[in-house]
């Protein structure tokens, strides 16, 4: 028989405390998240527990499965809960159900802090573990993992880096794939050199996030480029990718031209708009080289990053010709996110030009969209982008070139619709 065992411990939880307390309640809520995972209850108990005062001191609760059981028990005297999911795999692979179970129960929990542990039983089991993220409620996409190289809980989110058998080394934040080895150079040119060759000189650049160097990487292609401020909120993003992601940043993060901000993107932006006076405090080109304003488990680090008072702040903070870059979402899996941001875009500027790549790590085409007052990456045919990249002897690109510069831009019906 073959199984996958899920568990997480979960501390100083911010939800409401009834969840903690009441049988009731919790058995509302839980039956509620396991039907809509889409395993099947059998069987259930839910047990009180009271102190020596006769006052409610926690709850056991197990659900018997058709595809196993879930067992929680919580302390609401140290807020905090222990989670434990069990799916037989044997006539169908339940996995990503009991991913998206755990996930939505932690999230409703809300801790501050949590650690997650994920076990392969039985026949065929290895050390490679098989971690999905949610693409939407009813899509995953996942790969095998080894164990974990290095992770860790910052005061922000849970940080891991594994190897993989195709990705090689894969970071992931809070569950969620970010980057891999062997792929981010779909992400990180596409990324970076559509704009940064539109601009005929691209000197000062912002990234928003990017803790990972590939963004930096590829700016630093540019001979042209005097300084990056890199605004990373978690520099144990940083730490990490130098210790385990050379490949990705080729030292990037230690150049000299590369500024390193701890700070709130938000925050940072907000701050810089307002005390701008001169041309030497733009830029010409930022990235917003974020994780999804909403994730999986309800994390929200990177939300106000996508609203329109940031993006009017970062209009502010561009030269004349300059030009915000950012990612949109999956245009199939995400459309509403797609149409919006792209929305808010043209609400602030004068022109915007969405494209698409599709990046395997991620299992989906992607969208990214150029945004700028004036700068417009169609006006280069691949003749000019192609001399471009020789007179800056831009080199070592696996994805872009001259002819897939204009080719991004080809959108499909489907998405040249979206926000439109």
């Amino acid at each position: 028989m073959q199984g996958l065992h899920l568990t997480a411990d979960c501390y100083d939880c911010r939800c409401p405390p009834a969840l903690l307390l009441d049988p009731v309640r919790l058995r509302q809520f839980v039956v509620e998240q396991t039907l809509r995972s889409g395993l099947t209850i059998v069987g259930e108990k839910f047990h009180p527990f009271q102190s020596a005062d006769g006052s409610p001191a926690g709850v056991t609760c197990a659900l018997l499965l058709a595809e196993s059981h879930l067992a929680i028990h919580t302390w609401p005297e140290r807020q905090a809960v222990t989670l434990d999911v069990y799916v037989c795999n044997f006539t169908e692979d339940n996995s990503a159900k009991a991913s998206a179970l755990l996930d939505t129960l932690i999230s409703s929990f809300a801790p501050a802090r949590w650690q997650t542990h994920r076990l392969q039983r039985g026949s065929g089991a290895s050390d490679q573990t098989l971690a999905l993220e949610q693409l939407t409620p009813h899509t995953a996409y996942g790969t095998q993992l080894a164990p974990p190289l290095a992770q860790m809980q910052s005061p922000f989110q849970h940080i891991e880096i594994a190897d993989s058998a195709e990705f090689g080394k894969v970071m992931r934040l809070d569950g969620v794939f970010m980057t891999s080895e062997r792929d981010e150079f779909f992400y990180h040119e596409c990324l970076v050199h559509p704009a940064a060759l539109s601009h005929p000189g691209p000197r000062r650049a912002l990234i928003i996030g990017g803790g990972d160097g590939g963004s930096s990487e590829e700016l630093l292609k540019h001979p042209s480029i005097e300084q990056i401020t890199l605004c990373e909120l978690d520099p144990m993003v940083i730490q990490l990718a130098r210790l385990h992601l050379q490949q990705i940043h080729q030292g990037a993060l230690d150049d000299p031209r590369v500024r390193h901000v701890a700070q709130d993107g938000f925050a940072y932006v907000q701050e810089a708009a307002n005390a701008a006076t001169d041309q030497q405090q733009l830029y010409d080109l930022i990235l917003l080289d974020l994780t999804d304003p909403q994730g999986a488990n309800g994390s929200a680090l990177a939300a106000d990053c996508y609203t329109s008072e940031f993006l009017q702040a970062c209009r502010a903070l561009l030269n004349p010709g300059g030009a915000l870059v950012m990612h949109l979402g999956s245009p199939f899996h995400h459309p509403q996110r797609f149409a919006l941001l792209r929305q808010r875009l043209n609400s602030v500027f004068s022109q915007v030009h969405p494209y698409t790549v599709h990046v395997p790590l991620y299992g989906a085409l992607w969208g990214m969209a150029i945004a700028s007052d004036s700068l417009d990456p169609l006006r280069l045919d691949s003749h000019a982008i192609a001399c471009r990249l020789g007179d800056r002897a831009v080199g070592e690109l696996q994805y872009y070139n001259e002819n897939v510069h204009s080719a991004l831009f080809a959108l499909p019906n489907f998405v040249q619709n979206l926000g439109a």
